[in-house]
């Protein structure tokens, strides 16, 4: 029988994000997005509560907890309600640890998984999206030669965050007309990190545009070795995680919005009495709840070792749609105080606007 309740562990977990997201994240967004910058304390405490070692194996230095994508977009949905930068900051590392996780050699395990596992956020990142109007993930232009006993790495890669802290980055490239993933360390020679970008929203968020030249790595450092990557899987697994992150993010604005139209008196009465507001708001909810079960569907596909590229597909498709008309209906329900930085619906709006362009900027 097809059950819609997380089981107590996953309950308890979405407790404790959400907690966190209310005592931490919720305080500080405004801040964070007016300066470009997330307190250290705030990422620290983060990464305390073991949100990427958790699912580390014992035997590289982690907490041996079951990997589940289906956990994973439970907590991203909570972290993104509380601010999506910084949700998208916290879970960078998840974009390195987790196809290392599932498809690393064991010497590429053993040499990396360790790192996550102190007491200290580790940055680390990966390196998708390509700065031109066609971008295609299964069609880059960014390349991977054979050179002996190295591969070189050409191309130029934008979106990509954390990018000039990050002790390692995972370069997606094509090898042979097929998308394989590249670990490049921090400071090998061709690896240059531009300035960081200047964006319309998760300005909390520090991307940046990477150029590889003659970027020389050794074959070692190619995921999964001789036999490569399922690159198609990640892709689904970030697919989720950002349908869950657009979740959060428009339960932010419906929840803000429903409660100001509860409030706001116009004419002798609540503007949430009116239908044209009511419609809205119930739209909202509707939309919402839809899309988080398309993303629960993929996720628990993904989880049984199942094709869900289908499902993925359409969820994030979706998602991307669903986010950027809740946020842009909770500017219209509190008119001019919408377009205001006095509330956050204008940020959410901002944010929810570059879903579209997310492309492998989260894991679960």
């Amino acid at each position: 029988m097809i059950s819609f309740n997380p089981t107590e562990e996953q309950q308890m977990i979405v407790n404790m994000v959400k907690q966190f997201a209310t005592d931490e994240m919720r305080k500080i967004y405004r801040e964070c997005d007016e300066g470009g910058e997330i307190p250290q304390r705030v990422i620290d405490t983060a990464w305390g509560l073991g949100l990427v070692s958790s699912c580390i194996p014992e035997a590289y230095g982690g907490a041996g907890g079951e990997r589940s994508v289906l956990t994973g977009t439970l907590i991203a949905e909570e972290l993104a309600w509380g601010d999506l930068a910084i949700a998208m900051h916290i879970l960078c590392p998840s974009l390195f640890v987790l196809p290392i996780l599932e498809m690393g050699t064991e010497e590429q395990k053993k040499k990396y998984l360790p790192l996550f596992c102190g007491d200290k956020f580790t940055p680390a990142t990966a390196a998708l999206i390509e700065p031109r109007f066609n971008f295609d993930p299964n069609e880059l232009l960014t390349t991977a030669r054979r050179d002996g006993n190295s591969y070189l790495l050409n191309g130029e890669k934008c979106y990509v965050p954390l990018a000039a802290e990050a002790e390692a980055i995972l370069v997606y490239a094509a090898e042979n007309g097929q998308t394989q993933g590249f670990i490049v360390e921090k400071g090998m020679p061709g690896l240059e990190i531009k300035e960081r970008e200047k964006n319309m929203g998760i300005k909390a968020l520090a991307t940046y545009e990477v150029a590889l030249k003659d970027c020389r790595v050794p074959k070692e450092n190619r995921l999964g070795g001789d036999g490569g990557c399922d690159f198609n899987r990640l892709l689904n697994c970030s697919r989720v995680a950002l349908a869950a992150m657009a979740v959060g993010v428009a339960r932010a604005a419906f929840e803000y919005s429903r409660d100001y139209a509860k409030t706001r008196v116009a004419f002798g009465e609540p503007i949430a009495s009116r239908q044209a507001i009511a419609f809205m708001i119930a739209e909202m909810a509707i939309e919402i709840d839809a899309t988080r079960l398309m993303a629960w569907e993929a996720a628990w596909l993904l989880d049984k070792k199942q094709e869900a590229t289908r499902e993925s597909s359409l969820v994030k498709i979706y998602a991307d749609d669903m986010v950027l008309t809740t946020t842009d209906r909770g500017v219209q329900i509190l008119g001019g105080h919408g377009y205001i930085r006095e509330h956050p619906v204008e940020l959410w709006f901002r944010n929810g606007r570059g879903f579209a362009t997310f492309d492998g900027m989260a894991m679960v």
